[in-house]
């Protein structure tokens, strides 16, 4: 049995189930393709493909973050609420899969 510190830290995952993001009652988006991440130490997050995302109601933000395993990350925001999402434009090679892909803050998603 893999021990916990042998297990991957990051990993892939298809996601069946419908994902919904509304926000003060604005469906933000709405997919039956989201790739659920799931990183040690953290809460799954589903990665929803662009085309399933309103980006005309998003608005790109200066926010810009490094993660040492995924890449840097662009934020946007809704209306006031600001950083809502992110995608990783250009993940580290071995993430591929959640290029240009969104995702929500949790909270955030019905």
């Amino acid at each position: 049995m893999a021990t916990h510190a042998s297990e991957p830290r990051i990993t892939l995952h298809p996601h069946a189930r419908r994902v919904q993001v509304v926000l003060d009652g604005t469906q933000l988006a709405d997919t039956t393709r989201a790739i659920e991440l799931r990183e040690r130490g953290y809460p799954p997050r589903q990665y929803i493909p662009r085309g399933d995302v309103r980006m005309d109601l998003l608005t790109p933000s200066k926010t810009v973050t490094h993660c040492p395993f995924k890449g840097d990350a662009s934020y946007y925001s809704f209306g006031e609420h600001q950083d809502v999402a992110w995608s990783y434009e250009k993940p580290l090679e071995e993430l591929k899969d959640i290029e240009g892909r969104v995702v929500f803050y949790q909270g955030v998603s019905e």
